[in-house]
């Protein structure tokens, strides 16, 4: 029931879901800090022209660079970030998230993964 729940979420709606929390410290590269992760998705797009498939609007992880921060922190790809420091992601447009990933240091993520169950 968590990971449907996660996965074919409707933004605006309750959900209640085991979520892996992860810790990301960026890495400063040139000056400029990297964190070794790519997004997709978001309220504002399509998720049915999607790719990799997804089933709902939410902000998913769609690459993770090999010995990255985002690697080493335990980061996956098709990792669906449900919060990040705080701030709920299940009702953000892709520009937002991308803008507040930027903006930050240091990234407190809750996570759903799919086959990670509460049972």
């Amino acid at each position: 029931m968590c990971a449907k729940m996660a996965f074919q979420h409707q933004a605006g709606t309750a959900m209640e879901c085991l979520s892996i929390p992860i810790t990301l410290r960026k890495e400063s590269e040139n000056g400029t800090m990297k964190c070794g992760f790519k997004i997709g998705g978001g309220i504002d797009q399509d998720y049915t022209k999607s790719p990799q498939g997804y089933t709902d609007n939410g902000i998913y992880v769609t690459e993770v660079h090999e010995n990255s921060p985002a690697a080493r922190a335990g980061l996956r790809p098709h990792d669906k970030i449900l919060q990040l420091n705080g701030y709920d992601f299940t009702m953000v447009t892709h520009k937002k998230a991308v803008t507040y990933i930027n903006k930050n240091p240091v990234l407190n993520m809750l996570v759903a993964r799919r086959g990670v169950t509460s049972t």
